[in-house]
């Protein structure tokens, strides 16, 4: 029997047993808002905790409908929260009552609020909170701005270790260093600035490699801040942090010296982008001038330079003070007027310079944080036409692409195949510029972000109030959009697999080679408006230490965000995928579905045929673990191809039957 055909009838008898398990199990109670016998407690509860709150419109009656977001930012609310009262809302995700005028100072309720076991993003910055910030232990916090407040203390913090991403308590009366900060290991966004806080850095602080932003100006700091943190969270997040003889804060190595230009294209702070370019030059050129000479030397080519900006200004085109010789790219400078090619717009004319006038230089205002990506630095720009990009480098080889001797016409020929890939799910090659080693690959800018910020840390977009009666809150279709629904859970998955199997297809390139990603990861797949999945950084550089990346190690990627995407857990590695496959094996798929998952099909539960709706649609989260089983499977022979996982998903769940005369469905 081939392997396929035997992995499929596999599929289909644990599916048909899985399903005759489920369908003997009993009946859960579901509630809705037309027919429900015991209304929850939801709106009770919400009216304990803002009744001595001015100008929160507090619930009419009861409702069958959980309390899932409460987002009432700049309503000028002002009163007393009774924080320990929303800590009972089951169903409770996010809290957003940012710029408004609460009072209190019994910190969260005593920290009662952290016992609501979904809460996942709490933002009160701006109110007037004070005493003690207390947080407690939460497994799913990811992200808390407790910003522009009189917090006088932070207690408890290191129970939101197992989750928070971002943390934000500027602008308060905070003394010391909250204690247990140090176990935030997963925080990416650090902001305690504006305080008086007392701490030794970088030792009370969370480990740094792993943080994107990071901000600890205006405090009483000690210690010794390198320059490799300068170099990397920019000089303003160290402004006051300490006095100077308790905090030293290293430049960077002397300019004299023969050390390489910093790695991520970040020209030093302060001043004009375009006098770092001449003062390196002249730096190097004149080398073995002793450093008081070059001191002065330094002084007399930032006036030249002043003046030859303003020259080149005065001429034909706008973006003149870019155009020194040389820009910066990475540790080497290379040819400013190195072209810009523009695959669907050949008529545009842009150089290097362009690039560098449309992202202030490479400078970290315009660069991106990036959590996935393994082509280099990333930097938002804007060229003419309104065309918004994402210009990312990429130092040496690519993956899949001619030129690895340094032949610049391969190189780009192979780049050019790349850039006529289309497909609704993958992220299109838009340009690149060649310029020495280094290549710069533009990109679509995809404003809604990646699946984990959409899946794991709750984006703003999706922080709303979900509605607990017909008149009792009001939101618009787009603040709506969130993923906490199965057929947008099942769009995507199906949308990831189509665009993985275009890629292997190898149709790029006269070799017909498949194109491996390398790095299927949540951080990976942008959402676009319509919460369309884009693979992204499929075009990467070349890893020897990553040995010979193949189409099944693809498949088994894919698994794994199967796994993630059905299952809401976080942070999959071989242990927590062998724990997955187990479960499924023991046909107990529907006890590690997404919680959010089950809530919004028992809300669904209006009617017989909409428990019968909600049947199958616990039927097809299961099927759809099963498939992330087979692609899992220890031996790669086993796996199937990306091509059959889209048969199988579209049998999963068939879509409906165009309209007559329409297109059909994109493979």
């Amino acid at each position: 029997m081939p392997p396929m055909l035997h992995a499929i009838l596999l599929l289909a008898v644990a599916v048909a047993a899985t399903s005759a398990s489920a369908a003997t199990a009993p009946a859960a109670a579901r509630n809705s808002t037309s027919n429900c016998t015991v209304p929850l407690p939801d709106a009770g509860i919400v009216t304990a905790a803002f009744k001595n709150v001015a100008n929160f419109p507090l619930p009419r009656r009861p409702s069958c409908r959980p309390v899932r977001r409460l987002a009432y930012s700049s309503r000028n609310l002002a009163g007393v929260v009774g924080w320990a009262a929303l800590g009972n809302l089951s169903g409770l995700l996010t809290v957003d009552l940012s710029g408004n005028s609460l009072e209190g100072d019994d910190g969260f309720g005593g920290g009662a609020l952290w016992r609501a076991p979904l809460l996942r993003a709490v933002d009160v910055s701006r109110n007037r909170l004070g005493g003690a910030l207390r947080l407690g232990a939460s497994a799913r916090m990811a992200s808390l701005n407790a910003s522009r407040n009189g917090f006088t203390s932070v207690v408890g913090v290191d129970g939101l270790a197992a989750g928070l991403v971002v943390l934000d308590v500027s602008g308060n009366r905070i003394a010391a260093v909250p204690e247990g900060l140090r176990r935030l290991t997963r925080v990416r966004r650090l902001d305690m600035s504006q305080n008086s806080m007392a701490g030794k850095f970088p030792d009370d602080l969370p480990p740094l490699d792993g943080v994107e932003f990071l901000d600890i100006s205006d405090n009483n700091f000690s210690g010794v801040v390198n320059s490799t943190w300068v170099t990397k969270f920019g000089r303003s997040a160290f402004l006051r942090a300490g006095n100077a003889t308790s905090l030293v804060i290293e430049d960077n190595p002397p300019a004299s010296a023969p050390a390489p230009a910093p790695a991520t294209m970040t020209p030093s702070s302060g001043g004009k982008k375009h006098k770092r370019v001449v003062l390196i030059v002249v730096v190097v050129v004149c080398g073995v001038v002793a450093v008081s000479a070059a001191v002065a030397f330094m002084a007399l080519a930032g006036c030249v330079a002043c003046g030859f900006s303003r020259r080149r200004k005065r001429g034909k085109k706008a973006a003149a003070a870019w155009e020194d010789d040389e820009v910066a790219v990475g540790a080497v400078k290379v040819a400013a007027t190195a072209p810009v090619v523009l695959v669907e717009r050949p008529l545009m004319e842009l150089t290097l310079a362009d690039l560098a006038a449309a992202t202030s230089g490479f400078g970290r205002e315009s660069q991106l944080a990036d959590v996935g990506g393994r082509s280099g630095a990333a930097y938002r720009a804007v060229l003419p036409g309104d065309l918004h990009v994402v210009v990312r480098v990429v130092d040496g080889a690519v993956a899949g692409v001619g030129g690895d001797d340094g032949d610049v016409a391969a190189a780009a020929a192979g780049l050019r195949e790349l850039a006529r890939l289309r497909h609704p799910n993958i992220l299109p090659l838009l340009g690149y510029c060649i310029a020495g080693k280094e290549k710069l690959l533009l990109y679509e800018y995809i404003e809604k972000g990646n699946l984990y910020r959409w899946l794991h840390e709750l984006p703003a977009s999706s922080m709303d109030m979900e509605e607990t009666g017909a008149d009792m809150w009001d939101t618009t279709e787009q603040d709506k959009k969130s993923i906490d629904d199965w057929p947008t859970r099942y769009h995507i998955i199906l949308g990831i697999a189509r665009g993985l199997a275009f890629l292997h297809q190898g149709w790029a390139g006269s070799s017909g080679r498949p194109i491996v990603h390398g790095n299927l990861v949540p951080t990976n797949i942008l959402l676009d408006d319509d919460l369309e999945p884009r693979i992204s950084d499929y075009i990467h550089p070349v890893d020897s230490n990553n040995g010979e990346l193949t189409p099944e190690s693809d498949v088994y990627s894919f698994g794994v965000l199967v796994f993630e995407l059905v299952t809401g857990q976080v942070r999959w590695d071989d242990s927590t995928v062998s724990w997955a496959r187990g479960v499924i094996r023991n046909r107990k798929s529907l006890n590690i579905v997404d919680a959010r998952l089950r809530e919004e099909e028992e809300e669904g539960g209006t009617s017989g045929a909409a428990k019968t709706t909600m049947t199958v649609a616990e039927r097809e989260m299961v099927e759809c673990l099963q498939v992330g089983f087979l692609c899992t499977a220890h031996s790669p022979e086993k796996r199937p191809s990306m091509q059959q996982v889209v048969g199988v998903l579209k049998d999963i769940r068939p879509a409906p039957p165009p309209p007559a005369g329409g297109a059909g469905e994109t493979p």
